[in-house]
């Protein structure tokens, strides 16, 4: 005997077959296929990924106060050119896309071509934003001759002022401070074609504020110790490498300026820095940046525009008037800096700050000089 609840089950199952056959002789039920075939367009909803809006490839137009001179054919930039190219030397003049390189490699009748050399390969092993040079972690080696190389360019040129700078090489155990010192001290070893002494300015890497080898670096015989801040300390994680930082900086500059002895002699470095404007700073920003390096005696800053170099760069915010670079130079000498350089065009190694310093250094010499005597 059949229970109650299986009687309901098969009356309720009989009842729906039969309203199904009623429905399909009143053309009213369709399968599956035809209604997935006949569905109207409307009610097809297509749902695309959306992407994010791209970032403006555009680089900012310059202002006419940014045109630099063109490129020079003089025959003191075809012989640095030259020089350079037959001694594998790099320049950071050519590898920063430098705006002043036609006029510092040019020179002129009563002004020696200058040149920023670029010792320890082409490649660094960071990636500030702002920068064109090449990147990699493992760079190619060290060349052992290139000491030399950069002793007889410098002195086939008949410089009386040289400016060496380095990418960074965070792959070495000395972070390449060792060989800065023996170029600078192949440098120093005889004066220049001329017979004039030949005054050396190094701008360093930060050494990842390893302080013995600033020392390294700072005893060896060199004349103006420079290290770039590079911006304000609000942007610095912003524009330079991680690694990098506002108060690493400071300690490289405060620990080079401090009384070092080289050939037991004390030897007082002049100390440099390099600010660039136009990356979204402020004023204030830019007042306690000065307020920093006077804390610490920084001698000499410089002011420049930022320059974005390719559009994967970081894009530059603003460009500053020439009034207002001529203010900020004014306010810093103010401050107590010995020498300031600020412009549009101004780069941290550009010639017309060498002469200034020459000077600078010449007075210093004649100054101990005296005091040795007294």
């Amino acid at each position: 005997n059949s229970s109650p609840d299986t009687n309901n089950k098969s009356n309720r199952l009989a009842s729906l077959r039969a309203q199904l056959q009623e429905e399909e002789k009143g053309g009213l039920s369709t399968s599956l296929n035809e209604f997935a075939s006949t569905a109207p367009e409307e009610a097809v909803v297509v749902v695309k990924n959306k992407k994010a809006p791209p970032r403006s490839a555009r680089i900012l137009p310059k202002p006419s106060w940014l045109k630099a001179p063109a490129t020079a054919t003089s025959e003191n930039y075809k012989e640095l050119r030259s020089t350079v190219r037959e001694l594998g030397l790099a320049t950071v003049c050519e590898e920063a896309k430098c705006p002043n390189i036609g006029e510092c490699w040019g020179g002129d009748n009563s002004t020696a071509a200058t040149a920023t050399i670029m010792i320890m390969g082409d490649t660094c092993t960071r990636g500030c934003s702002f920068c064109s040079v090449k990147t990699s972690r493992a760079p190619p080696p060290l060349d052992p001759e290139e000491p030399q190389k950069v002793a007889d360019a410098i002195h086939k040129w008949g410089l009386d002022y040289v400016v060496l700078t380095s990418v960074d090489r965070d792959d070495l155990d000395d972070q390449g401070a060792g060989h800065f010192r023996s170029v600078v001290q192949a440098l120093k070893k005889k004066p220049n074609k001329h017979g004039d002494t030949l005054y050396v300015e190094a701008l360093t890497p930060d050494f990842r504020g390893e302080l013995d080898l600033v020392s390294t670096v700072a005893t060896s015989g060199l004349d103006v110790y420079a290290h770039n801040i590079e911006t304000v300390e609000a942007l610095q994680g912003r524009v330079r490498d991680r690694r990098a930082g506002y108060k690493q900086s400071l300690s490289v500059l405060e620990h080079a300026k401090s009384g070092h002895h080289v050939d037991g002699m004390s030897k007082l470095l002049l100390t440099k820095t390099s600010l660039m404007l136009g990356l979204g700073e402020t004023d204030e920003d830019i007042r306690a940046t000065l307020s920093d390096l006077r804390s610490i005696d920084v001698d000499v800053v410089t002011f420049g525009q930022y320059l974005q170099p390719t559009r994967r760069h970081l894009p530059v915010k603003q460009y500053v008037t020439p009034e207002k670079f001529a203010d900020w130079q004014t306010e810093a000498e103010n401050m107590g800096f010995k020498y300031v350089a600020s412009g549009p065009l101004v780069r941290s190694s550009y010639k017309a700050g060498e002469f200034y310093l020459t000077n600078l250094l010449k007075e210093q010499e004649r100054n101990a000089a005296v005091a040795s005597v007294l």
